[in-house]
């Protein structure tokens, strides 16, 4: 049995994995790793996370750690690797659609445990939220499960299915204990085939095979659905109105899906704001943007600066 929630005054997230640097066509790089564009908007929204990853001794590792501080960001979970690099992944957009080259053996595969803990337990961790990609290694897989087994809370689980960096085994571990899941259409047909699940009721059944209080299903520009075990909510896709690329559009979705859970928002109202956010991160390049005065107009339209 998952302890309730704190109040909310007292909430914080912890976000464990992968902070990397989508490298895209002609040398431009922006700071990415799902968790981190997840971290970054937390904080962005006035969440103030707890980000635990690992970055390289290296001149991105430095970059990265020099953002976190400058978007005042909490830096006690960051670890520093002296062998492996900061993570990369090389992106080339195709028809409008990102394609990954996600490069093996970096910094985030090796979160050590110990380092973890000590970071987790320095605050009231509320909440756990965590995707796939960082489970493809040892070492951060058992970390993670050090820290969801010791902190005993809420798991918000974001899928993010890259090939062949995923298994079938691992996704079926991260699922079990989870209170919410997030994934998009495809995933969720990919995970419905390997265990046998027809189309029909995909969601409800993952739902209630795996414990899952709601599964959030994003489905591009068919909008998202949620799903719990007694109902469905529907929510429309945000127009853009002018697209650079969908890098992190998945992530700004789930930022706000958590805060949603988090607050107890409608499932309605949690999936019209969090296509609101995914549109705008559509219209930008990469997965984060430093603009405080835009995400002070989404704070200020969600009432987020005020206590509950």
């Amino acid at each position: 049995m998952k302890k309730e929630a704190q109040s909310t005054s007292d909430a914080r997230a912890l976000i464990f994995g992968e902070v990397l640097f989508d490298a895209f066509a002609g040398g431009v790089e922006v700071l990415g790793g799902a968790p981190f564009n997840v971290a970054w908007h937390l904080q962005g929204l006035g969440m103030q996370p707890l980000f635990v990853s690992r970055i390289g001794d290296d001149e991105r590792g430095a970059r990265v750690l020099r953002a976190m501080q400058d978007w005042g960001m909490d830096t006690r979970g960051l670890q520093r690797d002296d062998e492996c690099p900061t993570g990369l992944v090389r992106i080339d957009i195709r028809d409008g659609q990102p394609v990954f080259d996600i490069l093996p053996a970096q910094a985030y595969d090796h979160i050590d445990s110990s380092y973890a803990l000590r970071a987790a337990f320095s605050s009231a961790i509320d909440v756990i939220y965590h995707g796939t990609l960082a489970l493809r290694s040892a070492v951060s897989r058992t970390t993670l499960h050090t820290l969801r087994a010791r902190l005993d809370t809420r798991v918000y689980v974001d899928l993010n299915l890259r090939s062949p960096w995923w298994s079938e085994s691992d996704v079926n571990e991260a699922l079990f204990g989870a209170t919410w899941v997030k994934l998009n259409d495809e995933e969720l047909g990919l995970i419905a085939e390997g265990l046998g699940i027809g189309d029909e009721q995909q969601a409800r059944a993952l739902c209630k095979r795996f414990g899952i209080q709601s599964l959030v299903v994003t489905r591009g520009s068919n909008g998202a659905f949620i799903r719990t075990a007694d109902r469905i909510a529907q929510g429309d896709a945000t127009c853009v109105d002018k697209l650079v690329d969908t890098v992190g559009a998945g992530d700004a979705f789930a930022t706000v899906a958590l805060i949603g859970f988090t607050r107890g928002w409608p499932a309605e109202q949690t999936l019209a704001r969090a296509l609101d956010f995914a549109a705008w991160i559509c219209g930008v390049r990469g997965a984060t943007v430093a603009d405080v005065d835009r995400y002070a107009l989404f704070r200020e339209a969600w009432g987020l600066d005020v206590e509950c």
